[in-house]
Parts: C-alpha cells; sequence; structure tokens
C-alpha cells in the first residue's frame, strides 16, 4: 500500500426521485474529482458503499466545443457506468447547488461516458424539477423460453406477463409489463435463480411495472384498483396521482432491489409510450416494497423526446480528503 497526498474535496449526499428527505435514491457527488486515478475513484465509490457514486469534473475539450456545462464519472461499488439516471439528476443537482451557471439557461448539458445528456429545470409542484433526455433506446422482443425463466425466478406465471422487451440505453435492462400493480408489489423473487438468469443472458438487471390505470381501447387514464383502496386492502399503497407502479432488481454482486431507477425508467418509458401501453405523460411509482416513495415524471414532447424527471433534495454537505 503506497501513501499518497490527500487534499479536502466537497462531498454532497442527495436523494434523488423526491421531494422528501431519506425517502428517495441516495447518491455520493465528489464536485472535484480532478487528479484522482481510476482506481482512487473506483476505491472511493467502493467505500460509500451506495449505488452509484459520481465524480463532477470540467468537460473534455471536445464535450465543452459541443456545449457541455460539465462532465460526470459513475461508479456503482465495482464499476463504471456508461450512463445512469438518478446519477445524473442528482451530480446536475449538486453542481447547481454548488454555483454551476449552465450556458444555455435551464437546459444543462452533461458529458458522461454515453456521450451528451441534456437536462432541462422546470418549476414543478413541490419544488424545482429536473428532467434528462432519455438516451437512445434499442429494444427486442425477447424468445418466450427466456421470458418463461425469468417468470420462474420472478415466482409469477407467464399469464401474468402482458409484454417483454430486451432493453438497452446504455445499461442492458430486462423489461416486464405485467398484469397489475398488486402483482408488481407482491413479487418475491427467488435472488439465486434471478441472479443466474442476468449472468447467463447479460442484463444488468430486470424491472417489472403495471398501471393501475387502463382504458381498454383508449389511451385515457383511471384507476384500475379503486376496490383494492375501497375495501382497504393492505397491500395497496396509496395511489393518488400514480399512473405506474415500478421495480427493478440490479445485478451487482448480489440481487438487490433498486429504490428508483431512472435509466430503467427511460427505457421502459420509451417502450410503453412508443407500443401504446401508456400516454405520454405519465407518473411512476417506484420503492414502495423496500420503504421509499419515489416520483417518476415521465413526458414525451412534440419532437418525440422522452424526458425523465424528479426532484432531488440535498441530505449531507461536507468535505472530504481524497
Amino acid at each position: 500500500m503506497t501513501t499518497k497526498t490527500l487534499r479536502k474535496r466537497p462531498l454532497s449526499q442527495v436523494d434523488v426521485f423526491t421531494d422528501t428527505p431519506y425517502y428517495g435514491n441516495a447518491l455520493a457527488v465528489m464536485h472535484d474529482g480532478t487528479d484522482l486515478s481510476e482506481a482512487d475513484l473506483q476505491r472511493f465509490a467502493a467505500w460509500t458503499n451506495l449505488a452509484e457514486t459520481t465524480f463532477l469534473l470540467p468537460p473534455t475539450p471536445e464535450g465543452a466545443a459541443a456545449g457541455a456545462d460539465y462532465r460526470v464519472r459513475i461508479f456503482t461499488t465495482a464499476y463504471e457506468m456508461p450512463f445512469a439516471g438518478h446519477p445524473t439528476l442528482g451530480s446536475c443537482h449538486a453542481w447547481l447547488q454548488a454555483g454551476g451557471q449552465p450556458k444555455a439557461g435551464d437546459t444543462i448539458v452533461q458529458e458522461c461516458a454515453v456521450g451528451l445528456v441534456r437536462i432541462r429545470r422546470t418549476a414543478g409542484q413541490g419544488g424545482e424539477r429536473l428532467a434528462f433526455a432519455a438516451p437512445t433506446l434499442s429494444r427486442s422482443t425477447p424468445e418466450p423460453a427466456v421470458v418463461a425463466q425469468l417468470a420462474q425466478a420472478l415466482g409469477i406465471t407467464t399469464d401474468q406477463i402482458v409484454a417483454a422487451q430486451a432493453l438497452n440505453n446504455g445499461p442492458r435492462h430486462f423489461g416486464l409489463l405485467l398484469d397489475d400493480p398488486q402483482t408488481v408489489l407482491a413479487i418475491e423473487p427467488d435472488r439465486e435463480a434471478l441472479r443466474a438468469w442476468c449472468q447467463a443472458t447479460g442484463n444488468t438487471g430486470v424491472g417489472f411495472a403495471a398501471p393501475y390505470v387502463q382504458d381498454s381501447g383508449s389511451a385515457l387514464i383511471k384507476r384500475s384498483n379503486r376496490e383494492a383502496r375501497a375495501f382497504g386492502t393492505p397491500s395497496a399503497p396509496d395511489s393518488t396521482g400514480v399512473d405506474l407502479e415500478v421495480r427493478f432488481f440490479a445485478n451487482d454482486l448480489v440481487v438487490n432491489e433498486d429504490p428508483i431507477t431512472g435509466s430503467f425508467n427511460a427505457s421502459l418509458s420509451q417502450w410503453l409510450i412508443a407500443d401504446g401501453h401508456m400516454p405520454s405523460r405519465y407518473t411512476a411509482a417506484q420503492g414502495r416494497c423496500i420503504g421509499r416513495e419515489g416520483r417518476v415524471f415521465i413526458e414525451r414532447d412534440a419532437q418525440g423526446q422522452v424526458w425523465v424527471g424528479g426532484q432531488s433534495v440535498t441530505c449531507i454537505s461536507g468535505i472530504v480528503s481524497a
């Protein structure tokens, strides 16, 4: 072990996709990642023991020429990610709070390994809301046998699956649209079987969702769990203002449930909107089975760009030695 000279660097811990501290998805943001090696960055990310840690840097010359305001590197405890949703919004929130000034007013341009990501800033109910432009999605329909193996690992039947897609927007995710929000909330997967399935198929995680509303033959949304709420079913959380229930399990050393997953909601929304399963604007809830109350605001604009938004709050501000 070699001794190196450490210096003081600002650090924020941010809760993303919530307006209430400790109900979202936590992210550590080191505001100055300059002069740190790859090994330094990975070691620090492992030390925080959070799902992701980000490091803010000046944009590369190419990024700056293309309009980037800052550059971010995104690490899990084990590896670097080309793109991730909640680290994008949380890093932007921290950068703005530290005095960052975007070149283009209320549009911020973030440079990361996947390229340039636009983020827009708007005033929303409960405070400022940031939304990133969902990266380009590639997707395909999986083989029925692959879906059947996944259903077995999740403890559901194939009859409960409405549709399935292999999704890739940097991370490779596998998405299922299920028949009912209560199916989503009740799943208790066989984690070893799920991990084995992810490793065999090369997916970084599996997500599943179901709408609270569906009007057959129409894009209008109605509540489908009214009866459950009327009779006070314990497993039916308050769904006021929520259109879609989402859960996601990440294959990272062990298969853990992710509180709120921006990158998955980005690819999921592009698929569901394009195939007519959801309208062009909706609100998703995620994290309820693990005590979180994340809200993800989805909107497809007139140009066809899908925006994935949410609020963020700073829970910890301080200085670290790195």
